[in-house]
């Protein structure tokens, strides 16, 4: 038999329940297959109890759809491996929630995921994201202006839990595996796979990036999927060592509410009424890189996030850069996206975010 689909190992587990998301699609019932294979080895088993998630998701034609859920049932029988369904209406929470057909899908079926583990239907759900996957998803976020943690993309685990429930995984062992590897593991099992028609398109940014963007920056650099994902790997590895920085100085920076005469700080009772304060004398003990850092994750402790040009305002605001919209004063004030406010004061920045 030619050799097997290498998929990283870490973190399955002998005696795991490992659930694989299978759409129908190459990479999905190559995964799928692979571990299938694995489990049933002679030597170095993998000795999972093996079973199959599919999302039906509303978005395409019916019969389109409905094909491809009989494709991963008739496999499923094949191989002898249970099969969890969801079906979902995508379009609609697209709409609902004012999120793209993209993300409303990304997020039906990862919230689906996650009630497989908290039930304990699974220890682990495995995706199938490839190496090509992790290209696209790279460029995405650098179109979109996006910090560090953006750029680390796709990650191999997630850790999944909620207060009560059974915590998991979410796993991603092809992370390393290319599109045109994949299709060539399959075409030697003779294994067929379905063709999503969405897939070509381009009126979506992946399809986009996919079928014109990578193309073009292929002659400028032909490796440059691996480039972006080893882009991505050390992106990853600069914010976890960023986060765990964070972890530590933040509980010394962030004050709650403000000072109040005669010692002491005020916190506001008002519903939703959260803030928090920063010693400017602090920030400016700080290198660029870290006060940074430490204004965004005071601004995610209140529920919102900071744009590049949000956070060049703060600084501003604090006296650690010049905008000629912004003035560095005690009493000066700036509100930001999210329904965020920042004051200064002669010797803090506060940060308040009001409910909506």
């Amino acid at each position: 038999m030619p050799t097997a689909l290498p998929f990283n190992r870490e973190h399955i587990n002998p005696g795991d329940r490992v659930c694989v998301a299978v759409s129908g699609g190459a990479d999905s019932v190559a995964l799928l297959l692979a571990l299938h294979e694995a489990n049933a080895a002679k030597r170095d088993a993998l000795g999972v109890g093996l079973s199959v998630v599919h999302v039906h998701h509303g978005i395409r034609s019916a019969a389109e759809s409905d094909a491809d859920l009989a494709f991963v049932q008739d496999l499923c029988i094949q191989l002898d491996v249970p099969l969890h369904i969801h079906h979902a209406d995508v379009p609609a929470r697209a709409s609902e929630n004012r999120e793209t057909i993209e993300e409303a899908a990304r997020e039906t079926r990862y919230a689906f995921f996650r009630t497989l583990i908290a039930s304990g239907h699974a220890d682990s759900v495995l995706t199938a994201h490839t190496l090509d996957d992790q290209a696209e998803t790279v460029l995405m976020k650098l179109l979109r202006g996006a910090w560090t943690e953006g750029l680390s993309a796709i990650h191999p685990i997630v850790t999944v839990s909620a207060p009560g429930q059974r915590s998991g995984k979410i796993l991603r062992p092809l992370l390393a595996s290319r599109r045109s590897e994949i299709e060539s593991y399959l075409l030697s099992r003779n294994q067929s796979w379905q063709t999503d028609s969405t897939n070509a398109d381009t009126t979506y940014t992946r399809n986009r990036i996919r079928h014109e963007l990578l193309p073009q920056l292929r002659t400028f650099n032909p490796s440059i999927d691996q480039t972006l994902a080893n882009l991505a790997e050390l992106a990853r590895e600069e914010e976890a060592r960023w986060q765990s920085e964070l972890s530590r100085i933040l509980p010394q920076l962030l004050l709650p509410g403000k000072p109040v005469r005669g010692g002491g700080r005020a916190v506001s009772t008002s519903p939703g009424v959260n803030s928090i304060s920063i010693e400017l004398e602090r920030l400016r003990a700080l290198d660029p890189a870290l006060r940074r850092r430490v204004l965004r994750a005071a601004v995610r402790q209140l529920g919102s996030r900071l744009s590049f040009d949000d956070t060049t305002r703060l600084l501003a605001l604090a006296g650690f850069a010049t905008l000629p919209t912004v003035a560095a004063r005690t009493g000066a004030a700036v509100h930001l996206a999210g329904g965020l406010r920042a004051d200064r004061s002669a010797r803090e920045l506060r940060l308040a975010r009001e409910p909506s």
